[in-house]
């Protein structure tokens, strides 16, 4: 009966051992990589300025006129007409002005 027992305490830990290397490769492979990404667009869109050209992620491209806090207005096409307010995580990329 001792035998058994060791036997299935040790198939235990090997189990748990498994899942312990499945969470930590699922860490580096997706969580890891998602958080950094996250990092990278939060200072993108501290970033922005008034002047900037942005690409939007509906695939126009414009230029910001004003910034509020988590809201910033778009210039698209050099038309003082067509000028949009928008969110800042509808940035995608950010072209800094010439200063």
């Amino acid at each position: 009966m001792g035998l058994l027992a060791t036997q299935a305490a040790g198939s235990w830990i090997v189990i748990i051992v498994y899942v312990v290397i499945i969470i930590g490769f699922m860490y580096f492979i997706a969580i890891r990589p998602q958080k950094k990404q996250e990092k990278k667009q939060q200072a993108l869109m501290e970033s922005v300025e008034i002047g900037d050209s942005v690409l939007t992620t509906s695939g126009f491209y414009g230029m910001i006129i004003d910034v509020t806090e988590d809201t910033v207005i778009v210039e698209f096409g050099g038309n003082k007409n067509c000028r949009i307010p928008m969110q800042k995580a509808a940035i995608v990329d950010v072209e800094k002005a010439n200063v």
